[in-house]
């Protein structure tokens, strides 16, 4: 069930623009063929088929980010034997930790207006340093150990070290974050450009078009109704599909400690 909540406006928004399916506008709120129109009579169908690849490019895009700069932030930090090494990364991001994340990316998106590049890369920024301190917390074990010591004495390279053991360490706990974080970008997404601080009014966004479309949605439910089931159903899918990914990970570790 999961995977089927996560495919559906994942699909929608990956090959949604690709369809080849006829526009139908119409008069505003009008309730006919397919899903009917939105306020401004556009066919509903036609939104939705290119309204997520913003709704969740953006976000899926800055969680990707954050990972790749704060995880590599954080493997780093876990590894280097250094104190002052770790102090140079971790604590400068300690600054950005209590920080409104929705207004830090409320005052970039008025900034740089309808720019979904701008919004992905505030998004990313506020999330690299709570990824860099969950990959830290969860790679210092590993990265202390003694098969770490093992590996550099093998004269292993750093990257084998940090991406062949310590970091397969922190894929359980990375797991758990995972759905968490791609749900948080999603509703930061979401709520910028249902607040009208990010894309254009106009926009097909999902989002957007949930806000354009409230004060119509006793005359056309669908115009609000179809965007907001594919926002939801994509954010419950993927927490969903990470705690059985968690379930079955410590399940798995389980079954190899008795053996």
């Amino acid at each position: 069930m999961s995977v089927v909540l996560v495919l559906i406006p994942l699909l929608v928004a990956v090959f949604g623009p690709f369809v080849p399916l006829e526009a139908k506008p119409g008069l505003p709120y009008e309730s006919g063929v397919r899903l009917g129109t939105d306020g401004l009579g556009r066919d509903v169908v036609q939104l939705l088929l290119v309204g997520g690849r913003t709704a969740l490019g953006m976000a899926v895009g800055a969680v990707a980010i954050a990972y790749l700069v704060g995880g590599t932030i954080g493997l780093v930090a876990a590894s280097t034997r250094h104190r002052w090494v770790d102090e140079v990364l971790i604590r400068p991001l300690d600054v950005l930790l209590p920080l409104p994340s929705l207004l830090v990316i409320s005052v970039v998106a008025v900034g740089w207006r309808a720019s979904p590049p701008a919004i992905t890369l505030t998004v990313a920024m506020v999330n690299v340093p709570t990824v860099a301190r969950l990959v830290r917390a969860a790679a210092l074990d590993a990265a202390s150990g003694p098969v770490v010591e093992a590996l550099r004495m093998q004269r292993e390279s750093w990257v084998a070290i940090q991406v062949g053991y310590v970091g397969r360490s922190v894929l359980g706990p990375v797991a758990a974050d995972l759905g968490t974080r791609i749900t948080l970008a999603v509703f930061l997404v979401a709520s910028v450009n249902f607040l009208g601080l990010g894309l254009s009014p106009t926009a097909p966004d999902w989002a957007v078009s949930v806000s354009r479309n409230r004060e119509g949605v006793l005359l056309q439910p669908w115009a609000v109704v179809a965007p907001a089931l594919m926002l939801v159903a994509f954010t419950l899918g993927f927490n969903l599909l990470a705690d059985r990914l968690v379930h079955r990970s410590r399940r798995t570790a389980t079954e190899v400690v008795d053996r």
